[in-house]
């Protein structure tokens, strides 16, 4: 448990640069949602099996929670919210396997919402061109400093509650570990790194197409 509150450790340095657990993690994350992304795309059928079917009904679920949360003109955003709920949930469960979360990282989860923020500002912009700048003035100039620092807050709030979620599921499950994982292994990690995992991915999906669809309508 000592390892958990001392962060993620170094691993290497690249020009310098140190190269923690939690990038390594994010990595791995990576390479596995690249590789599963190619292989299942070749072995497309047209008479789909078990597989393909579990895969076309996650794809079909989340166009039906795109349209329904940013509008069905909007599903083109549908890939960039699968990819980032699938990596999310699949860096919260890494716990299962005996390694640490990406997610239980202030850094890596900052950067995710510093993503959402990049994105609520550039499609803000894009759609509504100066009308957008000019909103942040609404409903009368004087709330500008307070629309700035709410909109600064978005980033925040979602990068420490995915971090602090996962961080504090991982401390549980080291605290039980010794104990009351000794009876029941399984349920423990089921509920924390599974269930929890999950809900906080879609949470932050949810978060993100709703600051998205506001900055844009």
């Amino acid at each position: 448990m000592d390892d958990i509150f001392q962060g993620p450790a170094e691993i290497f340095r690249i020009f310098g640069i140190p190269i923690t657990e939690s990038i390594v993690n994010s990595w791995i994350v990576m390479a596995l949602l690249i590789v599963l992304a190619l292989a299942l795309r070749r072995n497309l059928e047209t008479y789909p099996g078990r597989v393909q079917n579990v895969l076309e009904l996650i794809v079909d679920g989340f166009n039906n929670l795109v349209k329904t949360t940013m509008g069905s003109n909007r599903i083109g955003f549908m890939p960039y919210m699968l990819t980032l709920f699938l990596f999310i949930a699949i860096s919260n469960m890494l716990g299962l396997v005996g390694l640490r979360p990406p997610t239980a990282d202030i850094n890596i989860t900052l950067g995710l919402a510093l993503l959402t923020f990049l994105a609520i500002h550039f499609y803000g912009f894009r759609i509504k061109g100066f009308r957008y700048i000019l909103s942040f003035t609404e409903p009368f100039f004087p709330v500008l400093p307070l629309n700035i620092i709410g909109e600064l807050a978005k980033p925040v709030s979602l990068s420490f509650r995915l971090f602090g979620n996962i961080l504090g599921g991982a401390v549980l499950m080291a605290m039980i570990g010794g104990a009351i994982a000794i009876f029941v292994p399984v349920f423990p990690g089921l509920y924390f790194e599974l269930f929890a995992g999950l809900l906080q991915s879609f949470i932050f999906v949810m978060l993100t197409m709703v600051f998205i669809t506001l900055a844009i309508e």
